[in-house]
């Protein structure tokens, strides 16, 4: 399942700051941010996640996010 978050992330410092914590997530996920875009997308492929897990790690680390239809 593809999940897409709008995000307050601002830049790759952000990113790299995020990785360890996105990396844990079940294994086979694969995510990305787009930077570019205004709303700061990051996009999450994974059988195993759920969306308010995603809001909930973001917001513990002091960005907001919000899953995107």
């Amino acid at each position: 399942m593809i999940f897409i978050f709008k995000t307050s992330v601002q830049n790759k410092k952000q990113v790299k700051e995020l990785k360890p914590y996105l990396d844990k997530i079940p294994i086979k996920s694969q995510w990305s941010f787009d930077l570019e875009d205004s709303d700061k997308i990051l996009r999450i492929d994974s059988e195993n996640c759920s969306a308010k897990k995603i809001i909930k790690l973001l917001e513990n680390l002091n960005f907001e996010c919000e899953e995107l239809e």
